[in-house]
């Protein structure tokens, strides 16, 4: 998927502009916010599992690669290979390299994000590959051409009748928005690709150091037949994923689908370890693991490096007013919201995501919800200090703050200067004291009225009301 965050500000017109994606997003609403509220009570001390948590990515993160050298070691005495990729174009060229070797002509893929950092299934294509995502979610928007709007439910952004529309041209069966049978629809297409796919290839939600396993859960069963029925199963998974005990993981399994979904645990939960040993029925024949840089270790050791506790949950995102708004398309990469806020300068360059640091109100709700308390309003905030440090915001908001500095340090003239502002703003009100043209603001009152000031500053209203009551 190539960024296109450097037109976010297009891109969130767009999304503001477009009616259908305004409904089904009120649709989608804060569903898993009010689900998440529900379940969070369910754990004694939610907090406290919080903190343990964000401390165990930590421990991780200090020593990640002597985690990720003890990953290597017991994958590999468990049948895996395990191959390192710095780049999403280096994780394609990997994935062919080892479709070429096995002779595989067909791939049946899980949700992977890491994929689409990769552009895999595009690139796949283009080796004569044929790539089919199987999650429901992927599948859909694969069938659409379109990438994920969520990282968790991918495919919110989109309603049944336009999925409908989708089947009955991709299927050429009558359409029908029966939810059970759209469902069933798709798991009979898809079933057929299960069973004859060369290659499985899955992401990894957590990376298992001591027992060099892979953590993958899923809603849907495909994540367990990709991983267990093709000969070949390989994953992709970032570096940052590791963790140093199956105690790590049974920690941040309480609060991950609570996080995500709202869910007390999620439908499956696979832990895969090697390849079919001697009288097994199930599991691949050989296993790859592909853990990938792709800007990760440039937040190592720096001011960033708590955005790498991520576990992708999305709670970020489900409960972020701006994302709820636009959706996930307009922050123009793979991760959107919050999260995607953050991560995306951080890994392809601010310079090429100059908006995102400023796509967020700082309410803090962010920070509230997120499982492994990942300080994302103070990192944003970080963001933005880094644009001005390095001289990337626009010319004209330089200039506009250098001269509020200049005024504010002149308290007499500032005075005079907010009083007339006042008394301006109370003018351009009107009778309605709404004002709808806001100078040198439009971009406030595009879409919004602003209110109008009584015409007074707060000081004037202030001396006021110490004259009135005699002090």
């Amino acid at each position: 998927m190539q960024p296109q965050s450097v037109h976010f500000k297009r891109r969130a017109a767009a999304g503001l502009a477009d009616a259908q994606l305004q409904s089904n997003m009120r649709r989608f609403g804060g569903r898993f916010a009010a689900a998440r509220a529900k379940v969070v009570g369910e754990l004694d001390d939610f907090e406290g599992t919080r903190t343990a948590a964000a401390q165990a990515r930590d421990r991780a993160l200090a020593n990640l690669d002597v985690w990720i050298e003890r990953f290597e070691r017991e994958a590999t005495r468990r049948g895996a290979t395990v191959l390192f990729a710095e780049t999403g174009a280096e994780v394609a060229r990997l994935v062919i390299e080892l479709c070429r070797r096995h002779g595989v002509r067909k791939v049946a893929k899980s949700k992977s994000m890491l994929s689409e950092e990769a552009s895999l299934n595009q690139r796949l294509e283009a080796a004569g590959v044929q790539a089919v995502e199987t999650d429901l979610g992927e599948y859909i928007l694969q069938l659409a051409g379109e990438p994920p709007s969520h990282i968790i439910a991918p495919a919110i952004h989109k309603s049944k009748e336009e999925v409908a529309d989708l089947f009955e041209r991709a299927h050429g069966r009558r359409r029908t928005l029966d939810i059970p049978q759209m469902t069933r629809e798709a798991r009979e297409v898809l079933r057929s690709h299960f069973l004859t796919a060369d290659m499985g290839i899955s992401g990894g939600n957590f990376l298992i150091a001591e027992t060099g396993s892979v953590a993958v859960v899923t809603n849907e069963g495909n994540g367990r037949m990709v991983t267990t029925l093709p000969r070949v199963h390989v994953c992709i998974t970032g570096i940052e994923k590791v963790l140093p005990t199956l105690e790590d993981l049974a920690l941040v399994m309480r609060l991950l689908p609570r996080s995500a979904t709202g869910q007390s645990i999620s439908n499956y939960v696979t832990v895969a370890t090697g390849v079919r040993g001697p009288g097994e029925r199930d599991g691949p024949e050989h296993m790859y693991f592909i853990l990938v840089d792709n800007g990760r270790t440039n937040l190592v050791g720096t001011d960033m490096q708590e955005m790498l506790r991520c576990i992708r949950c999305g709670a970020c995102m489900n409960h972020c007013p701006v994302y709820q708004t636009i959706g996930g398309h307009a922050y123009g990469w793979v991760y959107p919201g919050p999260m995607g806020s953050v991560l995306t300068p951080s890994y392809i360059g601010l310079e090429n995501a100059l908006d995102l640091p400023h796509a967020a109100t700082l309410c803090g709700e962010c920070g509230v919800v997120c499982p492994v308390k990942i300080p994302l309003p103070e990192l944003l905030r970080k963001l933005r200090e880094k644009q001005v440090d390095r001289g990337l915001r626009p010319r004209s908001e330089v200039l506009a703050i250098r001269a509020w500095s200049w005024l504010a340090q002149r308290p007499r003239l500032y005075a005079a200067a907010t009083r007339v502002a006042a008394r301006c703003l109370r003018f351009l009100g009107g009778g309605r004291r709404m004002i709808r043209h806001l100078p040198f603001g439009g971009a406030w009152t595009k879409g919004r009225d602003m209110p109008a000031p009584e015409g007074r500053t707060f000081r004037e209203l202030y001396a006021r009301r110490r004259a009135d009551s005699g002090q």
